[in-house]
């Protein structure tokens, strides 16, 4: 890791910080070596062990370098080991990192906390848990991508290519509403409670947040057939790059879905067998290449087919999260990418 003489005021570090290109626009704050080694010390690990390598640049990211990331991103030292996580996570090969952070698409990584790290570190899994005004979640979001920014080198049009990005970009971060899942919790159905762990983080490849405004159904039927049609969009890359979609339930949706008799695996059949596309909508041009690039899907569909948007049910990842309101949230994946759990404080 290279160690830097800058400013240590916080305008004349952000010039620096933009002269030397590991800024990402916001104010940040100058990783000093006292607030990097705390960081470190609060993780429990050692600073200079690997965490892995991280694309496109293909270079090594120690726990130290990850921290002065996460400094750098206002996470307080005991956010680090979740940032750890999610940096392991999104380094699996199967998450695909190479593509996702030099495609034309608008994708990042969005990271899922779940388990007792949420209410122990005081992630918001509640009102606006997308949005902004939480430190944890918007820390780990940003500390995340300055990563993949400073460490793999994904910089804005030159290695990461997209045509026009979005404000996820900058953090992408939510949390499980554990206490208001009618079911048992994202945590447990990614493996978080049978083994044990203190929490848990899971990355998806995901576009912005896609909103299901549903006001006026009162059944299970209504609000899944809503949900159905909002996951069945044309322009994105689920229709013939296939792949997981998410699901993030409001709590006021998941009650009526719930009460109506559906778990999570019935409300995944439920959304697999309804989320599809009519082919008419499809142009003549796009449609000859998505037979080619999914033929066990478009190859013999009539003109006048329906096409679903998963191939399995398992595909939607269902998640309850949100406050108050009958809106819920689908988003959309890059397709070739699955999403990946990591345990906060695991030993490699």
């Amino acid at each position: 890791m290279r160690v830097h003489d800058a400013p240590g005021d916080v305008l004349g570090f952000l010039s620096f910080a933009e002269e030397h290109r590991f800024s990402d626009g916001l104010p940040l704050v100058p990783p000093t070596a006292e607030l990097v080694d705390r960081a470190v010390a609060a993780s429990g690990r050692d600073g200079d062990e690997l965490v892995g390598v991280v694309t496109p640049a293909n270079r090594g990211a120690t726990v130290r370098a990850v921290a002065a990331n996460a400094v750098m991103a206002g996470c307080p030292p005991a956010l680090l080991p979740v940032v750890l996580a999610a940096v392991r996570a999104a380094l699996e090969p199967r998450f695909n990192l190479q593509a996702l952070t030099t495609t034309t698409h608008p994708v990042t990584p969005l990271v899922i906390v779940h388990g007792p790290v949420v209410d122990e570190l005081g992630f918001n899994p509640a009102a606006n848990t997308f949005g902004q005004g939480n430190r944890a979640n918007a820390g780990v979001g940003r500390a995340l991508r300055l990563v993949l920014q400073n460490i793999g080198e994904a910089r804005p049009g030159e290695t990461d290519r997209a045509t026009h990005g979005g404000p996820t970009k900058y953090a992408y971060c939510i949390a499980e509403n554990a206490a208001a899942s009618p079911w048992p919790t994202f945590h447990d159905d990614r493996g978080g409670g049978s083994r044990g762990s203190r929490g848990a983080v899971t990355v998806v490849g995901g576009e912005g947040p896609h909103n299901v405004n549903d006001h006026g159904s009162t059944s299970a039927a209504g609000i899944l057939r809503n949900v159905a049609g909002t996951m069945a969009t044309l322009g994105c890359n689920n229709v013939y790059l296939r792949g997981q979609m998410l699901l993030v339930l409001s709590p006021e949706h998941a009650e009526v879905v719930a009460r109506d008799g559906h778990d999570r695996r019935t409300v995944q059949q439920d959304l697999a067998a309804r989320a599809r596309v009519d082919v008419r909508g499809i142009s003549p041009g796009n449609l000859e290449r998505f037979r080619a690039t999914a033929p066990h899907v478009f190859g013999d569909v009539p003109a006048d087919g329906l096409v679903p948007m998963v191939d399995h049910p398992e595909d939607v990842l269902l998640l309850v999260a949100g406050g108050p309101g009958k809106h819920s949230v689908v988003v959309p994946t890059f397709g070739p990418t699955v999403a990946v759990t990591a345990d906060v404080d695991a030993v490699q």
